[in-house]
Parts: C-alpha cells; structure tokens; sequence
C-alpha cells in the first residue's frame, strides 16, 4: 500500500508537470487517479471503492471488464490485431453488416455503415456526407446539444464557449430551443403548450425574412438537422412524445434530413436499441460510437440511407481515416452485438430504471433541492435546484460531486466513493448512467450515497 501511495504521488508530480490540461481533466483541485475497474466500480491506489453512476459518460454499458468483449479483444489482438483500412478484414464486414439489419429491424430502412474511431469525427464524416451529396452546408440543431469538439462538430454545437478560442465560424448552425418541458425556453406548461415550440419552429419557413426560404422556389437553404433523441451533455432531457414527429413532419415537407446523434443514447440505453425508437420517426443518418465497443477500443461510424451513401455517390476515399474499421475495435463491437442480442435485456434495463428513478424519487420527497427526475431506461437525471424548486444550484452539484470523490460515503461498515456526471445548461443535473447489470443491492447503494451526500450539505424535509 505504501509503494502505490508513493507512485500515486509520483504519478501526480509528473502530470502537473508534463500533461496538458486541456484534454479534460482537473475538475478536481487534486485530480482523481484510478489503479482498477471491475463491473460497476473503479478502485483508487488506497484501494478505496467507487460506485460509477456514469461508465465513462455512457460507453461501458455492459460494465467494466466485461469478460466476453475482452476475450475477443485478446484473440483479435493474437489473429489480426492490426489491418490498413484499404483492406477488409471479416469483422469488419459482419459489424456493418449487424447494424445496418439492426438499422433494419428498428426504422425499416436499408442504408450502409460508415466507419471511424471517435465521436467527433464521426460528426465530421456525417457533415462530409451531406455536404457532398447536396452541395449544402447549413445546418439546424439544438440549444444545449453536444456533438463533439472538432472543427466541424463545434459548429453545430451550441455552447459559444467550444467555439470562442478558434476563430470565426462561418458555417455555425442556427440553433433551435430544444422542448425542455422542466425549463421551457418559451415560459409554457406541457399540459396547455399544445406544442408551441413546434409552432415557432414551423413559423421560420412562412417568409424569405427569417432567413431560411427562398419562398420564391421554395428551396431551403438549410440542408440537416442535427438532433439528440434525449439531449446527453444538455442534462438527459427527453422531449414530450410527438415533438419529433411534429417536427419531422416539417422537415420532410422542406427536402431537410434527420440526422441521429445517438453518441450516448445508442445500443439500449435509453431500453430500446436507438433512442429515436421511443419517438416514432426515422432518421435518415445516424452516428453511433462509444458503447458500441464498450469502451475497449476507440471505434464510432454512421449509418446513412441507400440514396445518400450508395458507391456512386459516397465512393473510395470519401472521407478516410487511418484508423477507422480498425481490427481490435470491430472484434469488440461484434462482440458487444451478441452481448445485446439477450432478449432479457431490454426488460432488465427497463426494469433497473424504474427501480432507480423510484429511489430518487423517495429522494425527491426529502429535499427540497431536487427539483426534477426523470429518465428512459436506464438514462436518468436528476436537476438539482434551490429551495424553491426550479432556480439552478450548481453550487450544490458541485460540492456533491466533489465530495462523492473523497471516499469517505458509508455502506455496511464499508467505506466507498461515488463516480458522477454533471450536465445540464446551467451544470445543476446529475446525469446518471449507469451500467446494464447495475445489482438492486448497487441501486441501494447509490440511494444510500445520495442521501449520505445531500444530508451534508442541506436540510431534510423530514429524518429518515
């Protein structure tokens, strides 16, 4: 124990001197270091225990070390470990193959997937896809959406403060309010809205002075748009069960495509495979990535419609990456395919949600600081508020965030740590992920950390 202290204090010294601190780290005063993982927990260097309510921002859906994705990580590394793209390799062929017949089963439509290595890029290879097909470049997507930190992905992610440090972006989308019914941008309830912010969107196609029609011919010169079926980053809102097929409505009416960003909500987070499945529409691209290989290797990709990806229009070298359809990352998500082929999955996800939300819920009922809960599956947040149940308290969010990191929480006579995830436009939200085989005995867990954690840093509406 005394040599792991010591490298621990080697290993900090070292990183304060040579690591950059842009590649996000040090929200912590001393940065966190982790020595081990194993299902629903991380382990630190004085072998203390963290209950991870966020897998990596949701790419460990099936739990650290996962036996079966990293035995056939082993074996591709001992078969065919390394691969140029210009060349196939089966895995490769039978992974595009599962999730373009998933593509299939879920939206009815044929179409062909596109691969790479990270979220961002492919963002990019979807914008590149688009642009080369149309000739377009305008963009709509979200307020409070995240699609990643390349060039191309900051111009259609809402946040000014991505954007601010690299110049002018002269492709920036133009961002549409997203229906977050708790904090409705237009001041409405969901129970007499009728669907205003429908309404609003619609309104910008009804002259050439909103600057999105030319009437005249009726060409829109907005070409996509870019969506989050439950906005991850943005605090796991999910919109009220029509929106999107209101809205898709209007962009069919306008030739304007869909494209899924389901980055985090993809491969049954959400307890359907896509989380666009809950909504009733279909995209006509959409971006996968990190649960596909659950986290063990860097792979992401897109799936595009026939029309749009077919060899004549999207041929050879397109848009390209060394790395991309890489051996070790298609062998792990084939593997990650079968795993989610269980047909008790579903039900399993679905029920562990209800369960979870029910147990902030009873937290909800205590303090008067949690303002909202809800979730999909096993996608859940929970908005923390001042008293008075709806101005943001990030001040709190933080300090529960910070404090579930010392280790200090207890359960059973045991001392633990609690990993979290803050989200949300004014970072006040808990966005909770946890993994698929999260125990009900690790829900009880969690119940008991949150209560241990909200109880010292305010007052209860009554003693448990």
């Amino acid at each position: 124990m005394a040599a792991d202290l010591r490298l621990e204090n080697r290993l900090l010294k070292e990183e304060s001197r040579y690591c950059s601190y842009g590649d996000t780290v040090h929200y912590l005063k001393k940065p966190k270091i982790f020595s081990a993982c194993d299902g629903s927990f991380l382990y630190d260097y004085h072998g203390k225990s963290y209950l991870d309510l966020q897998m990596w921002y949701s790419a460990v859906n099936l739990g650290y070390k996962n036996k079966q994705v990293n035995e056939a990580v082993i074996n591709q590394i001992e078969r065919l470990p390394q691969l140029a793209s210009q060349y196939l390799h089966r895995e490769k062929i039978e992974l595009a193959a599962c999730i373009s017949k998933q593509m299939q089963k879920s939206f009815k439509a044929r179409g062909r997937v596109h691969f790479n290595v990270g979220g961002s890029q492919a963002i990019e290879d979807s914008i590149k896809l688009i642009r080369k097909i149309t000739g377009r470049t305008q963009f709509f997507a979200f307020q409070g959406g995240y699609h990643g930190r390349t060039l191309g992905a900051t111009e259609i992610t809402s946040s000014y403060r991505y954007r601010k440090p690299y110049g002018h972006f002269s492709n920036r989308a133009q961002f549409i309010p997203y229906p977050y019914c708790f904090r409705c941008p237009y001041a409405k309830r969901f129970d007499s809205c009728k669907y205003y912010c429908v309404d609003q969107f619609e309104r910008l196609f009804e002259t050439e002075y909103n600057s999105v029609i030319d009437t005249k011919s009726g060409e829109c010169e907005f070409v996509a748009f870019y969506i989050e079926p439950l906005q991850g980053t943005g605090g796991y809102i999910i919109p009220p069960p029509d929106y999107f097929k209101k809205i898709k409505k209007i962009l069919d009416h306008f030739k304007i495509y869909l494209v899924d960003d389901e980055m985090q909500m993809g491969f049954y987070r959400t307890g359907k495979f896509w989380g666009l499945e809950h909504f009733g529409v279909k995209p006509d691209v959409l971006v996968f990535g990190k649960a596909l290989t659950n986290g063990m290797n860097p792979l992401s990709g897109l799936w595009a419609k026939e029309e749009l990806i077919k060899p004549e229009s999207f041929g050879p070298g397109a848009t390209h990456s060394t790395f991309s359809s890489n051996p070790i990352g298609t062998a792990a998500g084939l593997e990650t395919m079968k795993l989610l082929r269980d047909k008790a999955l579903p039900g399993r996800i679905n029920s562990s949600g209800r369960k979870f939300v029910n147990m902030l819920k009873q937290l909800q009922k205590k303090y008067k600081e949690i303002g909202d809960v809800s979730g999909l599956g096993l996608a859940i947040r929970l908005e923390v508020c001042e008293k008075d149940g709806i101005t943001p308290n990030r001040r709190l969010v933080d300090q529960i965030f910070h404090e579930g990191l010392k280790g200090n929480l207890e359960y059973k006579g045991e001392k633990y740590g609690l990993v979290l995830d803050v989200g949300g436009y004014y970072k006040n939200i808990f966005t909770l992920a946890p993994s698929f085989y999260i125990t009900d005995e690790e829900i009880a867990m969690a119940h008991k950390f949150l209560d241990q954690l909200f109880l010292r840093f305010t007052k209860p509406k009554y003693k448990s």
